[in-house]
């Protein structure tokens, strides 16, 4: 994916999750540690979901985004072993070929939500909060195991939210971040302020019952 990015644009910054650089390229691809407040940037995960794909599950995504001057203005999200292909522009987003839009669910009993993050054994508790609130706030919990692939499900509407209750990394969130807005979704903080790459948590949905979503959130934490 490097390789192919700087095959056309040679200046861009690209930050990824792995440090690897392409094999036989013989150079240093200078790879960013942060996503750059100026200029055009690439933010890039080969594999997210890598415990899946570990186990041989099939639940995981290749995804890159595209932004300029720290704004995503595209991104994809593909599954290889289901062969989707999730991509947007600015202002639309399409799965194979057919445009896409979030779920357009109000009630939010009804609303099956992807919980996304990892706890260690010492959270174990913080764990089972939050789940017990999305439940008996809303309609049903699903933990899929990979960020990039539930944020797909949230924009095409199969999903009808997305949380996540810690902070998470660039390469897990801009691009499906992106799709989800483009697919007509709103993503904010818990507190219901648009989320930035900086928030520290993360709430997805269509406009429906989002609000609903974030108090579930919020009462999850104890908030």
């Amino acid at each position: 994916m490097i390789a192919t990015i700087r095959e056309e644009f040679r200046s861009d910054a690209i930050v990824a999750e792995e440090d690897a650089l392409p094999v036989g390229t013989g150079e240093d691809e200078g790879l960013a540690a942060e996503i750059p407040e100026r200029g055009d940037a690439w933010v890039v995960d080969p594999i997210d979901g890598t415990a899946n794909f570990a186990r041989g599950l099939s639940l995981w995504t290749t995804s890159v985004a595209a932004l300029v001057d720290g704004s995503a203005v595209g991104s994809a999200t593909f599954l290889p072993v289901h062969g989707d292909a999730y991509a947007a522009g600015p202002d639309s987003a399409m799965r194979n070929g057919t445009t896409l839009a979030v779920s357009d669910e109000s009630d939010p009993e009804r609303f099956s939500v992807g919980l996304v993050g990892r706890w260690e054994r010492e959270e174990a508790d913080a764990f089972g909060d939050i789940c017990a609130a999305l439940t008996r706030h809303l309609g049903d919990v699903r933990r899929l195991g990979s960020m990039q692939a539930t944020l797909a499900l949230v924009a095409d509407g199969t999903l009808d939210a997305v949380v996540a209750p810690s902070r998470e990394a660039p390469w897990d969130t801009v691009a499906g971040v992106h799709l989800v807005r483009a697919a007509g979704g709103v993503v904010t903080d818990v507190d219901g302020d648009r989320w930035e790459r900086d928030s520290q948590r993360l709430v997805a949905s269509g406009d429906g019952a989002h609000d609903a979503v974030c108090e579930a959130v919020r009462a999850g934490l104890g908030h």
